[in-house]
C-alpha cells in the first residue's frame, strides 16, 4: 500500500492563502528568487494575473509536503493537475524548488501573453466524453480536461465555450461552470509558448526523482529526467488525463490519496476514479489525521 500526494491547478487558488506560511522554509526560500513580489503575490489583485495563481499553488503545495514530511510522512508518488506538476516535481526530488520558481513565474507569463483576455476554461458535468466532443466539433473550442468520467473541461474564447455550453445543457449537462482561469489550458492554444518554456528547461538540470512521478497529462510514471522535463514544459498544452492518472496510481497500490493544499478538488475527483481506500485533502481533513491515517496503513502494509 502506497501514499500518493496529489497537487491542485488553477481555479483552487484564492485571496490569502499564502497567509499561513509566512514562517515556513517555502516562503524564506520563494523570497530568494521572488524578492518582495512575495509580499502580495496571493491577494486579489495579484491573483487576476497567471503568473500570481500558478507562483501561490506551486508554493502552498510544496509547503503542505514539507510539512507532512517533517511529521515523517512522504509519498510514494507524486501526481500534479497542470501547475500542480510543478510541486510534486519538488517534492519527488526532480527539480529544486528555486528552479521551479523561475520557470513556473515565465510559464505563468509566457501564457498570460499569448492570451491576454478572453479565453479561458469551463468545465461541464453530465456528459461523457464522446458527448463533449460531438458538441466541440466546429465550436472552435477544444477539449482540454478529462477529470473523471462525467466531468469534462473545455477551453477556448469566452464566446465558443458558451456556445458549447448552452449547448451541453440542452444535451443533458447537469452543470456547466466557468472557471477562474484566465488562459486557455491544455490544448493547442498553447503549443508556442510552451515550445518556449521548453527552451528554458534547457538551462536547467533535472535530476532522476526519489520516488515516482505520475504525469496527469499522459497518466504514466517517468523517471527520466529528460521526460519529466518534457511533460512539465508541455503539458500547458496537452489535455489533462487525471481520472486515467488516478487509475494508474490505484493500479500502483496507492491506498491513501493526500491532496496538497489549496482545496480538495482533486480529492473528489480521485474519488471518482474508483479509487480503493482514503482520498482526503490536507487543508481541510488537517494534517493530524493525515499523519494518523499514513501511520495506520504503514502499520497495515
Amino acid at each position: 500500500m502506497k501514499i500518493v500526494m496529489t497537487f491542485p491547478g488553477q481555479g483552487t487558488q484564492r485571496a490569502g492563502m499564502l497567509e499561513h506560511l509566512k514562517t515556513s522554509d517555502a516562503w524564506r526560500e520563494a523570497r530568494e528568487v521572488l524578492g518582495d513580489e512575495l509580499d502580495t503575490l496571493d491577494t486579489p489583485e495579484a491573483l487576476r494575473h497567471t503568473r500570481a495563481v500558478q507562483l501561490a499553488l506551486l508554493i502552498a503545495g510544496v509547503a503542505g509536503a514539507r510539512a507532512l514530511a517533517a511529521r515523517g510522512v512522504t509519498p510514494d508518488i507524486v501526481s500534479g493537475l497542470s501547475i500542480g506538476a510543478y510541486p510534486a516535481a519538488v517534492i519527488a526530488g526532480a527539480l529544486a524548488y528555486d528552479d521551479a520558481l523561475r520557470l513556473v513565474a515565465l510559464r505563468g507569463d509566457l501564457m498570460e501573453q499569448a492570451w491576454p483576455e478572453g479565453y479561458g476554461l469551463t468545465a461541464i458535468v453530465g456528459l461523457r466524453q464522446p458527448q463533449v466532443e460531438t458538441l466541440l466539433a466546429g465550436s472552435g473550442a477544444y477539449l482540454a480536461n478529462l477529470n473523471a468520467e462525467t466531468q469534462i473541461v473545455i477551453a477556448g474564447s469566452d464566446a465558443q465555450m458558451a456556445a458549447v455550453g448552452k449547448a451541453a445543457l440542452a444535451k443533458g449537462a447537469s452543470k456547466v461552470n466557468r472557471l477562474a482561469v484566465s488562459v486557455p489550458s491544455h490544448c493547442a492554444l498553447l503549443n508556442e509558448p510552451a515550445q518556449k518554456l521548453a527552451r528554458a528547461f534547457d538551462k536547467v538540470t533535472l535530476t532522476r526523482p526519489t520516488c515516482a512521478y505520475l504525469s496527469g497529462s499522459s497518466a504514466r510514471v517517468l523517471w527520466q529526467p529528460e521526460r519529466i522535463a518534457d511533460d512539465l514544459a508541455f503539458n500547458m498544452a496537452r489535455t489533462v488525463r487525471w481520472q486515467e492518472a488516478m487509475i494508474a496510481a490505484r493500479e500502483r497500490e496507492g491506498r491513501l490519496a493526500i491532496e496538497m493544499p489549496p482545496g480538495g478538488v482533486l480529492t473528489c475527483l480521485t474519488r471518482q476514479a474508483g479509487w480503493e481506500g482514503e482520498s482526503i485533502s490536507l487543508e481541510r481533513s488537517g494534517i493530524d489525521v493525515a499523519v494518523h491515517l499514513a501511520n495506520r496503513m504503514r502499520q497495515q502494509a
